[in-house]
């Protein structure tokens, strides 16, 4: 008897701890996230001694120990064996000697020609015919290849898109080159002559680093329009005028090519920084908060300081990790674990969260979401509404889970009141906003994400002109303080963010 009411006690004891720990207020810790310290963080992150932050570069290496330091001074575990620094390899490829030669004329590397590092490897190749494939763009309107096969050929496309082409913009546009280059790779073409108008190669110096080693994809080379008038001939400016306005099937053209490049391969090492804030009764579950942390480097002496893209998605998973730290100090830390991770790579193709995602640290079935922030510190130049002062994008709580839009809404209707804008949920969205961030690594795997996002594409989006005294401090930390709200009642759910939605496709 006196067993079974000292078990009832424990019980009754332990139940109104759980009670207490799920009804802590989270507002005196989303108070910790403030203007002065997103400020003075950034103003560190963004400074001219990170030297914009490139991956692989020293710059980046500075950043990611100021963001480990900022980790083990608020307490965080270190999120990986041990260390707050997940590594992963990269690559720097220089070129030692490249040739192409046409109908027996020799070209000139950097003049009239130039590989890409990236996808070329070392060696020969030999072709006896081009195919001619318009614009090489493929989407559900417009297909450059029609019928036609080039598995194993050459393809000669030209840049941009047809007359009245509405492909929009952004890196999964298909009318960009990068977008280009996985259709013909789907196509399963071997190699692709890119005609650029204002061809200005950079120069035989120029290094390039990239991740993609155990990737197939077709050679690649940028050329002149002089050119590409030696592959097609004396009709090459008919051809051009007749692709503008017409969609015409892919053209073979009889002409030799010869291929021979020699490039060194140096390799070096990147790093996401990972630190956790460790749950209660159910700590072998995690939320993810996520921001990348790298940015362009700079040319020369100009740096391009990155302030917004992503210093302030980078400093603002310092202060949410902060607000959580002082609540699990406080004895009201989270139900769940709570994993804060800066990633590296974003600018080269989304390379640390890619890294990440196919060598995860924690089971992706254990993982209720991912909060991910990539730019919130200015103000859109496309937006023209009132609320101009008032807003943030969220991105992607429409899919994947029927869980998202609730909890987001609420957390914002209760705490921050927020204008919630959801412009780029739109299946239609020309810039695949959706696509082009860190939380698409999480989302392809199955894992329900959410993407905070300011919307400044113009501006000085990717130029040295993104500098930390052109954040708004107030604002950025009042979407910041959404980020928390929203992360401490998912931490704090009853169950997982149910995943009940496909995955858009990429298109």
């Amino acid at each position: 008897m006196k067993y079974h009411s000292l078990f009832i006690l424990v019980l009754l004891i332990s139940l109104a701890g759980y009670a207490q720990k799920k009804s802590a207020n989270p507002k005196p810790f989303a108070a910790s996230i403030t203007e002065t310290d997103l400020k003075k963080h950034l103003y560190t992150v963004a400074s001219k001694e990170m030297e914009g932050r490139e991956t692989a570069t020293e710059g980046q290496r500075k950043a990611a120990a100021y963001i480990e330091n900022t980790f083990k001074t608020l307490g965080l575990q270190p999120g990986y064996q041990g260390s707050y620094q997940l590594p992963y390899p990269v690559y720097r490829d220089s070129v030692v000697s490249a040739r192409m030669v046409i109908n027996g004329k020799e070209l000139v590397v950097n003049k009239d020609f130039q590989p890409s590092l990236q996808s070329n490897n070392s060696g020969s190749m030999y072709f006896s015919e081009v195919t001619f494939a318009g614009y090489g763009i493929i989407d559900s309107t417009y297909n450059s290849y029609g019928s036609g096969n080039v598995r194993g050929k050459a393809v000669l496309i030209l840049e941009g898109g047809p007359e009245g082409f509405k492909g929009g913009r952004g890196r999964f546009s298909p009318a960009t080159a990068f977008a280009k280059i996985l259709s013909a790779r789907e196509k399963g073409a071997a190699a692709v002559f890119l005609v650029t108008s204002n061809f200005r190669p950079a120069g035989p110096g120029n290094m390039y680093v990239n991740i993609f080693k155990e990737s197939q994809y077709p050679a690649i080379y940028s050329i002149s329009d002089n050119t590409a008038q030696l592959l097609a001939g004396a009709s090459w400016s008919a051809m051009k005028e007749k692709v503008k306005t017409e969609k015409k099937d892919p053209m073979p053209l009889k002409v030799e090519v010869q291929l021979e490049l020699d490039k060194k391969i140096q390799k070096l090492q990147s790093s996401n920084v990972l630190g956790v804030v460790e749950g209660t009764d159910k700590k072998n579950e995690y939320l993810v908060i996520t921001a990348h942390y790298d940015h362009l480097g700079k040319q020369g002496e100009t740096v391009f300081y990155g302030a917004d893209d992503d210093g302030s998605g980078t400093v603002s998973v310092l202060e949410i990790a902060e607000a959580f730290a002082k609540a699990k100090a406080a004895g009201k830390g989270p139900r769940r674990s709570v994993l804060f991770m800066t990633v590296s790579g974003e600018e080269k193709g989304l390379w640390g969260s890619q890294y990440y995602s196919n060598h995860p640290t924690i089971s992706p079935e254990l993982i209720t979401a991912d909060l991910n922030i990539d730019m919130i510190g200015r103000i859109d130049t496309e937006r023209k509404k009132p609320d101009t002062l008032n807003y943030v994008y969220v991105v992607g709580d429409d899919k994947l889970s029927s869980d998202l839009k609730p909890l987001s809404e609420g957390a914002n209707n209760k705490y921050t009141k927020l204008v919630l804008d959801y412009k780029f949920n739109d299946p239609k969205d020309v810039s695949r906003i959706y696509f082009r961030s860190d939380h698409y690594n999480f989302a392809r795997i199955g894992i329900p994400v959410i993407f905070y996002y300011d919307g400044m594409l113009l501006a000085d989006y990717h130029k040295p002109t993104d500098t930390p005294d052109k954040i708004n401090y107030k604002l950025l930390a009042k979407r910041a303080q959404l980020v928390f709200y929203t992360a401490w009642k998912m931490a704090n759910w009853e169950t997982m963010m149910k995943r009940d939605i496909p995955l858009p496709k990429m298109e």
